[in-house]
């Protein structure tokens, strides 16, 4: 027998019970083995905690006896002799007496042993029925929850193979459940970020905590051309001692979810859009402007490269009727793409015009008048949307594979189109993208529409007031002149400012600027009809103050309207200029030696006031003066004050030696900004 070992202070060491490690420490299954005569000859440490009995007081000992109840003993040795005689196993549960009397239920497994002499014995294996018949409940359970879970799971080694799945995780990744056992997750997960996973797994057997709904999505072998979600959770599996065994994984199915959120954003990113939209298309009423803005819009959100075409016709306003199936002139107004890409050069390049036949898609989109889309794009498909075979080869290598036309529709009228390709989005157009691009054609077709308009209007309104406008002043003796005129940006404020030289008896000027107080092709004709009046009273050789008077009269006949005018007569002879002013901006004068001033004039009223009289003064003009006449468009500004730019103006007068034009284009382009709203006459004498 060992001897116990023994501490130095003469007391012996206790033994601490190892550990449960396995399913057999739960059960406590025990073990023991009788003779041919019924005796016990082994004895387990399990046994006694079984039966009550230690080693020395069960050995040797009759087994019947010792905790069989006496009704019992007859079925007892029958089935001892049975199993000694036939070798035949027995198993079942059977009531015992432990040691402190109480009856107990065993489940027991009994079985011949034979050693090297051919001594029988029966081997009996026993544990207790209730716990066995609990832990192979929870089995039963753990199975049909396991096997009958709509959430994949998996049980993988320290190495992060697989041991086992469940039907579930077949359905999920594709992959029948023997083919995955010793594989690892890259090999069946269709997950781009699959390294990131085994990271996480990794970290979880090495700290025990749990990594729960991480949210992942991929595309399954089962279903490739549609993105799956799934959210996976992981645990580390350790057996009673603490062992790691290995991690277990979960795997839902989240897949409508995701679809639904992803369509929720894509319609929170569509109403972004056209929000959008509502803010930054249509900013000015310009219609290459509000085409560069549709197309800005449209990039990278709907297409990777954006066109827009409007019909040459529409744009120069022409309703000509057209064919149903014939070509169609288009002119680019518009292009831009997300990234750098050769369908860039398949594309018309803003401000040209071609020609496209009746069989192609953008050409069948405004004969209709409806969208026309190829959600996959084919090379049976590429001829009807590229111009020409060059095009086609340029759109087929930039890879192409989506196509959306949509018509630019206003007031009925089909004005163009907008032409939609996809190539790095690996997404095709679909109904919501249609429903989308004929929301921001739309408002961009009215947009489109009014410049169209405004523009011609702009146009005639120009080619009025320039045809009324002097080309380019004669040549008038003692003075020399120089003038400019610079219509308004937007389209309504095309005005009636104008400039007039008129030579004179007795080789006289009359230099004149004045500014019709309103907008279009109205106020440049009334600009027109005072111009010829004033020609004519000029003519008569009026004092400037009675030429305003008989303009004042004129006005007044005119409806609506008021004039400011600056009539001056120039006499080379005396050097005088006689100058008056009806509600004008004061004239400014510089010269060699002495500052540039703006001349004090009684400023009178406006013409179309009536009643009131005009007075002239005369300044004396030397060799070198200049005399600076302008509209209130040269200075005005809604952000600063008049007396700072009438300074700013001066300013530019202080090389008064410098050539006529080069003065008429510093003025202009020193005090004026490309988006004033107000057109400007600009005339400049200088004495000789």
């Amino acid at each position: 027998m060992t001897a116990e070992p023994i501490r130095s202070d003469g007391t012996a060491y206790r033994r601490e019970a190892p550990p449960p490690t396995g399913l057999l420490d739960v059960l406590s299954v025990s073990a023991m083995v009788v003779d041919a005569e019924g005796r016990i000859v082994f004895w387990t440490p399990q046994a006694e905690e079984l039966f009550g009995y230690t080693a020395q007081e069960a050995l040797g000992k009759y087994a019947a006896r010792l905790f069989i109840h006496p009704e019992h003993l007859q079925s007892v040795v029958r089935l001892f002799t049975e199993v000694l005689e036939t070798g035949r196993s027995w198993a079942g549960a059977f009531p015992i007496r432990h040691k402190d009397g109480s009856s107990r239920l065993m489940e027991f497994r009994n079985m011949r042993l034979q050693d090297d002499l051919g001594d029988v014995y029966a081997l009996g294996i026993a544990a207790d029925h209730e716990l066995l018949q609990r832990v192979e409940t929870d089995l039963a359970l753990c199975e049909r929850l396991i096997n009958q879970s709509p959430i994949g799971l998996a049980l993988l080694d320290p190495d992060l193979r697989y041991l086992l799945v469940n039907p579930a995780l077949e359905r999920i990744d594709g992959v029948p459940a023997e083919d995955h056992v010793g594989r690892r997750l890259r090999e069946t997960l269709p997950l781009p970020d699959v390294d990131t996973i085994e990271s996480a797994l990794r970290q979880v057997l090495t700290t025990g905590t749990p990594l729960l709904d991480q949210y992942h999505v991929g595309r399954p072998r089962t279903d490739p051309d549609h993105e799956h979600a799934w959210s996976l959770s992981f645990y580390r599996l350790e057996d009673p001692g603490g062992r790691v065994l290995g991690a277990a994984a979960s795997v839902v199915d989240v897949t409508e979810r995701h679809r639904v959120a992803a369509e929720a954003d894509r319609a929170r990113r569509r109403l972004a859009l056209i929000a959008e939209a509502s803010t930054r298309v249509g900013t000015t009423l310009e219609v290459e402007q509000t085409a560069r803005e549709l197309a800005e819009v449209a990039v990278p959100q709907l297409a990777d490269v954006v066109a827009v075409d409007v019909l040459d016709s529409a744009l120069a306003c022409r309703r000509a009727r057209r064919p149903d199936d014939g070509p169609e002139l288009f002119r680019a107004l518009a292009l831009k793409a997300a990234h750098p890409t050769v369908a860039l050069r398949a594309a018309d390049p803003p401000g040209d015009v071609a020609a496209y036949q009746g069989d192609q898609l953008v050409t069948l989109c405004v004969h209709t008048g409806r969208p026309v889309l190829v959600s996959h794009v084919g090379d049976q498909d590429l001829p009807r949307i590229a111009r020409d075979a060059e095009a086609r080869s340029l759109l087929a290598r930039a890879g192409v594979h989506s196509y959306l036309a949509v018509p630019l529709i206003a007031h009925g009228e089909v004005l163009g189109a907008l032409d939609l390709k996809r190539t790095r989005n690996p997404l095709p157009f679909d109904e919501d993208d249609v429903l989308l691009a004929v929301e921001l054609a739309g408002r961009a077709a009215v947009a489109i529409d009014n410049a169209r308009w405004f523009e011609s209007v702009r146009n005639t309104s120009l080619t009025l007031q320039r045809s009324l406008l002097p080309e380019h002043p004669p040549h008038h003796l003692g003075l020399d002149l120089a003038s400019r005129y610079q219509p308004a940006q937007a389209t309504s404020e095309v005005g009636g400012d104008w400039y007039d030289v008129i030579p004179l008896a007795d080789d006289k000027t009359a230099l004149v600027v004045g500014d019709v107080m309103g907008n279009g092709i109205d106020a440049a004709a009334t600009m027109g009809r005072l111009r010829t009046a004033t020609c004519a009273y000029a003519d008569l050789d009026l004092e400037p103050g009675a030429v305003l008077q008989h303009l004042d009269k004129i006005t007044c006949d005119l409806e609506h309207y008021i004039v400011t005018c600056l009539y001056a007569v120039y006499d080379p002879r005396t050097g005088q200029c006689r100058i008056a002013n009806a509600g004008h901006m004061p004239p400014a004068l510089a010269g060699p030696g002495h500052p540039a001033t703006l001349l004090e004039l009684p400023s009178g009223a406006p013409l179309g006031v009536g009643g009131v009289p005009f007075e002239a003064s005369t300044t004396a003009l030397t060799s070198g003066d200049l005399l600076v006449l302008y509209t209130d468009g040269l200075v005005e500004t809604r952000q600063h004050p008049i007396d700072d730019r009438l300074a700013v103006l001066l300013g530019f007068l202080d090389e008064p030696h410098r050539p006529l034009e080069e003065i008429c284009d510093l003025l202009l382009y020193g005090l004026r900004h490309p988006d004033d709203h107000d057109d400007v006459a600009l005339l400049v004498a200088r004495a000789l």
